[in-house]
């Protein structure tokens, strides 16, 4: 059973948020799980001043755990609800042990809203060491349609899928479903159209389902690409390719992937990809350290180190 996880609150944004989760969820026979989080710490803020504190923080989110649990509670895919103090890379860590997900769910942040643009750059990082699909919401989306037209944004590269990324076949496989390729080029390039549909088809995304159709845009911006392709096709959900080398965090908010985050009319849903050659890395939980130390500095209206 596919779980989803979606980062739950209670205003606008994020119980539409859950409520597209729901959708989604239901039509994957799937479990939902509603995660809530006040803050987020590189380090345990209660480490070295006493339980009693942590305790104290622990029973004032019991209210909000009951009011979660109420909401959940009106949802037909009957979620469980996760709620913790501090948005801890322990925390994350946890929380894919126990629940497997294959996705996480989150919000798109209001412009008008740079610490909501913070907090959803941050999650990106944080899941991004988890190696974990995001799928990124726009208020505008309607909660209660599955998504029936989907574009994946696709370039000459090959890529593979990373284990944790091949349940969500099941996406693209529902009845009625309509994939499209799209390959941006900034001249016109019809080899490079072919090696893109080559690289989807190769990759397993597309196993068993008839041939996506295949459109190329010229554009000099890939993001202005990809947004003339949604509206080209009509598309309600967008695929766009993570390939580990463009995850440097201090380069989140001038990449392409972010600026669709903010701007894309639709659901983006962020695939990481396997890395193409193995490389030597730091450990999970070193990994999962710094991005806290990122994801705190974010949160606190800091730039990330560079």
């Amino acid at each position: 059973m596919l779980t989803l996880v979606a980062f739950a609150n209670f205003y606008p944004a994020g119980r539409h948020t859950t409520q597209y989760a729901n959708t989604l969820a239901e039509a994957l026979d799937g479990k939902l799980v509603l995660l809530h989080v006040n803050h987020a710490a590189a380090y345990d803020p209660y480490e070295g001043i006493g339980e009693s504190f942590r305790q104290a923080a622990q029973d004032r989110q019991l209210g909000t755990a009951e009011a979660l649990a109420q909401q959940a509670r009106g949802l037909s895919s009957h979620p469980t609800v996760e709620v913790a103090t501090d948005l801890l890379p322990a925390v994350a860590q946890d929380v894919a042990v126990r629940h497997y997900p294959v996705l996480f769910v989150i919000s798109q942040p209001d412009p008008a809203r740079p610490e909501a643009v913070g907090v959803v750059a941050a999650c990106v990082e944080l899941l991004r060491a988890g190696h974990y699909p995001l799928l990124v919401v726009p208020l505008a989306t309607p909660a209660e349609q599955f998504p029936r037209r989907i574009l994946i944004a696709a370039d000459r590269e090959a890529f593979a899928l990373i284990p944790a990324a091949q349940p969500l076949r099941q996406l693209l496989a529902q009845p009625d479903t309509t994939v499209f390729v799209a390959h941006v080029s900034e001249v016109a390039d019809d080899e490079g159209c072919a090696l893109a549909l080559h690289a989807v088809q190769t990759s397993g995304l597309t196993e068993g389902l008839p041939t996506p159709e295949l459109r190329g845009y010229q554009y000099d911006d890939y993001e202005s690409g990809v947004l003339a392709a949604v509206q080209d096709t009509q598309a309600e959900l967008v695929v766009v390719l993570a390939r580990p080398r463009s995850y440097l965090s201090a380069l989140f908010h001038r990449s392409v992937t972010a600026q669709l985050l903010k701007r894309c009319p639709v659901p983006v849903l962020v695939l990481p990809t396997a890395p193409e050659v193995e490389e030597e890395s730091p450990s999970d939980s070193a990994n999962l350290t710094a991005v806290g130390q990122w994801t705190n500095a974010v949160l606190s209206g800091l730039s990330p180190a560079s």
